[in-house]
């Protein structure tokens, strides 16, 4: 197997929750003769209904989709132009006109990820995808580790540690200290 495939397959990865849409029947209608005018424009549509995420977001390149397809990005560019225009999804851009990115939206009236009772709710969240034909360099240096524990597991201070940190008091902004009233007084 090549190793774009590969990409392209890992792209794909299940969430463990969340791997279910819904559509409209009316939509099923209605993509039938998209695929009958465009069917470039609805194998996209579809590549963007099964990654987006609660919201119907995804934020994906031109690179990305178009490999995510099997097509040039010419065609993905004609295509979503085609989804676009007759209101299958809708694009906001991100950033500025030059070196921005694009998110695309799917129209919640044809396809959600969430409870039906959430569309109402304004909330912008986005699934991102990246391919190495957008990036040089995907992070194959390692990446500084943090310490952590296991459930269950106790720390062990180790060292001198660092001192706390210093600040001056301020005489209108004295600290409120505790005090412990003696037992005559309570």
């Amino acid at each position: 197997m090549k190793d774009e495939d590969k990409e392209v397959r890992n792209l794909h990865q299940q969430n463990p929750r969340g791997t279910w849409v819904q559509t409209e029947r009316s939509a099923h209608e209605a993509l039938a003769i998209l695929i009958a005018e465009a069917p470039r424009a609805a194998q996209l549509l579809h590549v963007l209904i099964a990654n987006m995420d609660k919201s119907n977001a995804l934020i994906a390149s031109h690179a990305t989709l178009a490999k995510l397809s099997g097509v040039s990005t010419t065609t993905t560019k004609r295509a979503l132009k085609v989804l676009s225009s007759q209101a299958w999804i809708q694009t906001i851009q991100l950033g500025g006109d030059r070196g921005g990115a694009l998110a695309y939206i799917v129209n919640s009236r044809i396809a959600w990820a969430d409870k039906r009772e959430n569309i109402q709710y304004a909330r912008f969240n986005a699934r991102v995808l990246v391919s190495s034909a957008d990036q040089s360099d995907l992070g194959t240096g390692e990446l500084r580790g943090i310490p952590s524990a296991d459930p269950g597991d106790i720390q062990l201070p180790h060292g001198d540690g660092l001192p706390p940190p210093k600040q001056e008091l301020h005489d209108e902004l004295l600290p409120q200290l505790p005090a412990i009233p003696h037992s005559d007084e309570a």
